[in-house]
Order: C-alpha cells, then sequence, then structure tokens
C-alpha cells in the first residue's frame, strides 16, 4: 500500500538539494544543440501549491526554499547554483509571493526545448491523476507511464537521441525501494552507460541508508559525483530525515565546482543547528 504523498513535504531541505543540482544538470544538456530525454522513475504529482493545507501542516518548505527565497529577496548574491534554481522557481511565482513549487518533472518540462521529451512514471494511483492533471496539453513532448518506474524504464532505456538524464527517487519508504534503486542503476548503466543519473536518497538512521552510498560505488561507476547536506543532529531514536544526498553518474564536468561553491552556503541557510554540515566527494576516469 503506497501512503506517501509528496506535497505534505514539497521545498523541504532534501528538495532544494535535489532540484538545485537538477537544474545544473538540464542546464548542461541543453547547451549543446543535440535532443534528450528527461525521465523521472517517481515522478509524483510535478507540481505544488505551498498554501494548500497539506503543504501547510509541517511547512517544511519554511526551512527548505523559504529561507533561499528570503535570501534573494532581501539582495544576498547566491552562488550560481543556487540562483539558476530560484530562476525556475521564479517562473512559477511571477509576483514576487512564494506560492507555488515546481517538482522535478515540472522543473524539466520548463527547461526541455522543443526536440526534448518527458518521460515520467509515477506508481501513485491519486499521484498520477494530479500529475496528468498538472500535464494537460502538454502535448507529445510528454508521456506520462503510470506504474513501476523501476520496471518501466527497461523498455526506454537506451532512448533513441542516446542522451539522457535519469532522475530515480522513491521515497524510500518501503525499506526495499534501497536494494531496487541500486538494481535500477546497474540494469540501466547495463543498457545505457554514457547516460547521466541522479539518485536521491534520504539521511536517516537506517541500517539500509548508512549503507546505499557504499552499494552505489560498488557498482564502479567511471565517473560520479556524492554530495548530502545535513540540516540537523539526528533525533535521538527517531526516523525523521535530518538531510539527504545525491549520487550522480556521468554528472557535468562544470557540476562539482558548482556544489564547492554552493553547499557552505545550504549549511548556513538551510542549517537547524550546529550539527548542520555537508559532504562532497566523487572520481573520474
Amino acid at each position: 500500500m503506497l501512503s506517501y504523498r509528496h506535497a505534505f513535504h514539497a521545498g523541504n531541505h532534501a528538495d532544494v538539494l535535489k532540484h538545485a543540482v537538477l537544474v545544473q544538470m538540464l542546464d548542461y544538456l541543453t547547451e549543446k544543440d543535440k535532443p534528450f530525454w528527461y525521465i523521472d522513475t517517481h515522478a509524483g504529482a510535478g507540481l505544488y501549491a505551498l498554501d494548500h493545507e497539506w503543504a501547510q501542516k509541517k511547512a517544511e518548505f519554511d526551512t527548505g526554499i523559504g529561507p533561499l527565497w528570503r535570501a534573494a529577496e532581501g539582495g544576498e548574491t547566491l552562488p550560481s547554483l543556487l540562483d539558476a534554481y530560484l530562476d525556475q522557481v521564479r517562473e512559477l511565482n511571477p509576483n514576487g509571493e512564494l506560492r507555488h513549487y515546481p517538482g522535478s518533472p515540472w522543473l524539466a518540462w520548463q527547461m526541455l526545448r522543443d526536440a526534448d521529451r518527458l518521460r515520467l512514471f509515477e506508481l501513485h494511483s491519486s499521484e498520477i491523476k494530479v500529475l496528468s492533471n498538472n500535464f494537460r496539453g502538454a502535448g507529445r513532448k510528454v508521456m506520462l507511464y503510470d506504474g513501476d518506474g523501476f520496471a518501466g524504464i527497461k523498455a526506454i532505456l537506451p532512448p533513441p537521441p542516446r542522451r539522457a538524464l535519469v532522475l530515480i527517487d522513491p521515497s524510500f519508504e518501503d525499506k526495499q525501494d534501497y536494494a531496487r534503486t541500486v538494481q535500477s542503476l546497474q540494469d540501466s548503466l547495463q543498457r545505457f552507460a554514457t547516460g547521466m543519473y541522479a539518485v536521491w536518497y534520504p539521511l536517516v538512521q537506517r541500517r539500509e541508508a548508512a549503507q546505499f552510498p557504499s552499494r552505489l560505488k560498488q557498482l564502479r561507476p567511471k565517473d560520479w559525483l556524492h554530495v548530502t547536506l545535513t540540516v540537523r543532529h539526528p533525533v535521538e531514536g527517531g526516523l525523521g530525515l535530518h538531510g539527504s544526498g545525491m549520487f550522480i553518474v556521468n554528472p557535468p564536468w562544470t557540476l562539482k565546482a558548482q556544489l564547492q561553491e554552493a553547499m557552505p552556503a545550504l549549511v548556513r541557510l538551510l542549517g537547524q543547528d550546529d550539527g548542520a554540515k555537508f559532504m562532497l566527494e566523487g572520481e573520474s576516469s
């Protein structure tokens, strides 16, 4: 039974890290005059209203996108990675009031060109209905799949243009998602070794989460980056989210330097206690 609804968490610190990285990867792909596909294994609703009662219940955006938005509105000059991300959020909030937040599919939709394509998977029966409504009228650029993204991407890799960004970001509500993500990335690399892959995961007090980065590294990709953002000390005896990570295979060559510049600012703006920190590592062939 799937119960996770991202609207309760839209715009939180984990979204900030994931989407700031995603915007840079998409921007890099659009620099070449060659089409590509954006593939999202767990698309969610795609677009979120921050004034909706679900988002307001915990107001997680107020300690995520909120501090960045307020810093920029207050005249602070932010690192280029964060500024580019905020530019995409501003597209949905042209009057300067932060009311709407773009999920990963919507960010991609805003940035893709006429020849590029979106392929979006969503298994949750309620979420796929909202996603379909949000992308109504999008035309042939977008194809939605009502089903399991882990299984679905096997059928569409490699994509016809041989260029793609694949985002693998399950909720990890089910602990089997850790193993399924590793297997999915392994299968995908065998089918399409030159694709860009971005894997998001939560920092929680769970054995599977602690072992997850090592399991991804054991796949031995030639080029990878691994970045984590911790916003607070873990709650003693709790399973709450105290940070998140991104593991990127075949990253843009510019991304590491951009993260080195941006992560200290994220720690400063989003840190909730003295446990706030970041980690950045990687290998290149």
